[in-house]
């Protein structure tokens, strides 16, 4: 019989970025630590654990890093302080298997650069990546960058040099240049040199010449269309493959009348507590109480009272707390 360290290991196997081989050391120090205080670990670490296995593409921040450093704690024989209790805390729960797998595939596509799924125009791209693969004024800008760095100081074990990446509403951490300092005078002159050719970065001498991309991130879904790309929307995207790739996370339907309706509810929900209040303090029971809540809601008092409990449970947690006088 598999031990579950073994289910955890096959079950990280299939994913993309070598995940099982990311995450081995980290589950091991878990099911050992687990094994010797099973309820103290569950209770503190069950919810980080449970997010080993969401694809890194939607964590919030690097669970791993978090489990491994409360792991640490524990096995010192101290308690979580505050700073990891809270991290946890407001860690939401995980998404579900459906949403997992769907971004798990996603991550596939993504780790080897294969847009094809959701961009139906290669060829811009195939045309584009030719011209400048083959202008010989590249490689002579190349050799530059190679005659005053060391550019394998900032490559990757696979030989990619990346420029600085695109951020969200452009607001980019890392903005400053300090001239004295060679690393980041490097990478001022890559990411130029990258405009200058629209490019994601170099892989040893070769060019990554930038794509059409489609990219899931843990707040939402970013198309990133390269500046020299001539966009046609209604041809160049596959865009019902980009809204299934979207929707997987949708928690459900949406629009302006489902809005006006939430808010209504929202409004009753908030009546109701106060008409509870009233009800409770006139001793009101039974059919009396049912006719008065109706009453106050503006319902039909043929109402069925399941629709005052379905109202009442659906917000029982989410209203704001009442002043008291």
């Amino acid at each position: 019989m598999k031990s579950q360290f073994d289910l955890d290991m096959a079950r990280l196997a299939p994913r993309a970025y070598d995940r099982a081989e990311w995450a081995e050391a980290a589950l091991c120090r878990y099911h050992a630590a687990r094994s010797k205080s099973k309820d103290a670990i569950e209770s503190q670490l069950r919810l980080l654990y449970d997010w080993m296995f969401v694809p890194a593409t939607i964590w919030p921040f690097n669970i791993q890093d978090v489990l491994e450093d409360c792991l640490t704690t524990l096995e010192k024989g101290k308690r979580l302080n505050s700073r990891q209790r809270l991290l946890i805390e407001l860690l939401p729960a995980p998404p579900d298997e459906a949403i997992c797998a769907t971004v798990a595939e996603h991550e596939h596509h993504v780790q080897k650069g294969i847009y094809e799924d959701l961009v139906k125009t290669p060829a811009k791209f195939a045309q584009k990546e030719l011209a400048i693969q083959t202008d010989p004024q590249l490689h002579r800008d190349w050799a530059r960058l190679k005659a005053e760095f060391n550019v394998q100081d900032y490559a990757e074990h696979k030989g990619v040099i990346r420029r600085t990446m695109d951020t969200e509403r452009n607001l980019r951490p890392r903005f400053s240049v300090n001239p004295r300092r060679r690393a980041d005078v490097f990478q001022a002159a890559f990411d130029s040199f990258c405009l200058r050719w629209n490019l994601y970065g170099m892989q040893n001498d070769t060019p990554l010449v930038l794509k059409l991309a489609v990219n899931l991130t843990p707040f939402g879904t970013l198309i990133h269309i390269p500046a020299y790309w001539s966009l046609d929307p209604k041809r160049d995207l596959r865009w019902d493959a980009i809204a299934d790739l979207h929707r997987a996370r949708v928690p459900g339907r949406q629009g302006p009348a489902l809005a006006e309706g939430h808010a209504q509810r929202i409004r009753d929900a908030e009546k109701l507590r106060c008409l509870d209040q009233e009800a409770l303090r006139r001793q009101l029971k039974g059919a009396k109480k049912h006719e008065f809540l109706c009453a106050g809601l503006n319902w039909e008092a043929a109402t069925s009272p399941r629709r005052i409990s379905r109202l009442r449970a659906e917000f029982k947690s989410k209203l704001p707390a009442r002043k008291t006088p």
